[in-house]
């Protein structure tokens, strides 16, 4: 059981341990705040916890890590925390494109799948060199983005403006394709470069012609990272260390219940604990959790506006997933797999199919994290994580009925549909990829929408949050700043997209509008430092930040104990 470590009064509360709200508790411990992080889970992480079983280590939500490079914004960030941090591993092999009639891999070496295609299709030579050139610019771009690190929340006018003039000079390169999206913009987008309804079936599984695009751009500036080792859960072990070495608490099994206030301005927070509620004073509440349970549960109902209330209710999220975690008794490299995100596609489905959840005919993304990392599983053994594309609303809620909380009860029949839906995806996995996969399989967990929902509060399970789009820009529906003074948001919402580079982004972001309140010549520092104005010594040396003396030691993984128990007996 874990123990409540609680002070009468912090700072800063943060509620919620996912990458954001760790990540903005590590820089605001380092400058010297008092910060208490509330978790409602038994661990920190949130889509990074991962999980055990056995002697297997499963990650939770990882496909692959960008900005994790070394002159990345996560890397940037991280090293001004501390330079002990966990480092993603670079990967070679990325992303395997297969259908019926189909099999491309992509490297980090796109040029070689570009001229592979050349060679089947001579007729489309030209259309086809100008796809990898415009995927490359795109690539280009995105090298930059940590120049746009900072919200404008965080400047000034004259910022503002300059900021403005960045931000154009990293979407110009899009602004030719961002209209190409649904099923007939797909199709005149793709025909702008080749007309050959081969090489359209390869990405019949997306939705817009960036997603076609940016991969191949990313793959150009080696901005694909594997998890480092050890799964991605090491990255907030980590960050915990490190508000911990500061004296800062990291409490679990908290559960945010009120949001105290005073004339609509942050005073406290009340939380419940073991059955037991308690009460805490802050003058700051950074919330890195959902900004509807937040807006609708946490406060009064008439201190948000009821028009914004209802435009966050209607904001285009992302999907969440059927994920299916598989421990086998063979090295997933037996059963032919390789250390590349293998996507199955089905040409003959329809459009909107991709995407629907019908395990018949959705994508589905297959990857072995064992042959990235072999320390997840036991020697001779391995994993294989099977991701699809689902929403909360599929039968019914997946069968659920609601308590009177509104809390999804999970019954005979959703634990049914649940195992029914993971089956028709392991056969199809093991009919187009992998003959044999059920022979070896030992195990396998399952997380539906209700799953994702249940364990990280998020809106229907969404697994990144809201959506990068002209409605939900136009409704504005990222934002740090809350109608509740010193309230701010630092999670998911905080931004549009999602994924480890905008969790960190939402978490700095918010502590950066603190510091700018409180400590404005290190907020000066550290802004000039992620506008790549000044050197990560310079920000080291700063007065205004604690010394930190990179302490982190990783924990050996579940197999890794299992293999150093068996060496001392032996």
């Amino acid at each position: 059981m874990e123990k409540l470590v609680l002070k009468p009064s912090y700072d800063i509360v943060i509620i919620g341990a996912g990458v954001g709200g760790l990540t903005a508790g590590a820089l605001l411990s380092k400058a010297g705040f008092s910060v208490c992080i509330l978790e409602k889970e038994p661990h920190v992480g949130g889509y990074l916890a991962g999980f055990r079983r056995k002697d297997f280590r499963f990650d939770t939500a990882i496909h692959w890590l960008n900005q994790c490079n070394p002159d990345g914004l996560v890397s940037r960030l991280f090293d001004a925390i501390g330079s002990d941090h966990p480092h993603a591993v670079p990967q070679q092999r990325i992303r395997r494109y297969k259908g019926e009639k189909f099999d491309y891999l992509l490297t980090n070496n796109p040029d070689e799948w570009r001229d592979q295609l050349v060679q089947e299709f001579p007729h489309e030579k030209a259309g086809i060199h100008r796809f990898f050139k415009a995927a490359k610019k795109l690539g280009k771009s995105f090298k930059n983005y940590s120049a746009i690190f900072r919200s404008e929340e965080t400047m000034g006018l004259l910022e503002r403006i300059k900021n403005k003039r960045r931000l154009l000079e990293f979407v110009i390169p899009f602004i030719p394709f961002i209209t190409y999206s649904g099923e007939k913009g797909l199709k005149k987008g793709l025909n702008k470069f080749f007309k050959d309804e081969a090489i359209h079936r390869i990405f019949s599984s997306e939705v817009e012609l960036l997603a076609c695009l940016v991969p191949i751009g990313w793959a150009y500036y080696g901005d694909f990272q594997s998890p480092p080792k050890g799964g991605g859960q090491v990255i907030p072990e980590w960050l915990e260390h490190v508000i911990e070495f500061y004296g800062n608490p990291v409490n679990c099994s908290c559960a945010v219940k009120e949001i105290l206030l005073q004339e609509k301005t942050v005073k406290g927070v009340r939380f419940d604990h073991r059955g037991a509620s308690h009460q805490v004073a802050c003058k700051y509440v950074i919330a890195a959790n959902d900004v509807e349970t937040l807006y609708e549960r946490m406060l009064p109902p008439d201190v948000i506006p009821a028009s914004m209330k209802k435009k966050l209710r209607q904001a285009e999220m992302y999907s969440s997933s059927v994920t299916v975690s598989i421990a086998l008794d063979c090295t997933p490299g037996q059963l032919g797999f390789n250390q590349e995100l293998v996507h199955i596609a089905s040409e003959h489905a329809g459009f909107d199919d991709h995407q629907s959840g019908d395990p018949l005919k959705s994508e589905i993304s297959i990857l072995a994290p064992s042959l990235r990392d072999q320390s997840l599983a036991p020697e001779g053994q391995g994993t294989l994580t099977l991701f699809m594309p689902a929403y909360m609303d599929f039968n019914n809620n997946w069968m659920t009925e609601k308590d009177e909380a509104g809390n999804y009860v999970r019954n005979k029949a959703y634990q049914q549909l649940k195992t029914e839906i993971a089956e028709l995806i392991i056969h199809r996995v093991e009919e187009k990829v992998a003959p044999g996969l059920r022979s070896h399989i030992l195990f396998y967990e399952v997380a539906t929408p209700v799953t994702h929902h249940r364990y990280t509060g998020n809106k229907n399970g969404t697994m990144m949050g809201a959506k990068p789009g002209r409605e939900n820009m136009q409704n504005k529906i990222a934002h740090y700043r809350t109608p509740v003074k010193n309230l701010l948001l630092g999670g998911h919402w905080a931004e549009l997209g999602g994924g480890v580079p905008i969790a960190v982004k939402a978490g700095t972001n918010a502590a950066l509008l603190i510091l700018k309140q409180e400590r404005k010549e290190l907020f000066k520092t550290l802004a000039a430092y992620l506008d790549n104005k000044a050197s990560l010594d310079v920000l080291l040396r700063h007065p205004g930040l604690r010394q930190y003396d990179n302490s982190w030691i990783q924990a050996p993984t579940p197999a890794q104990k299992k293999m150093m128990l068996q060496k001392s007996k032996d």
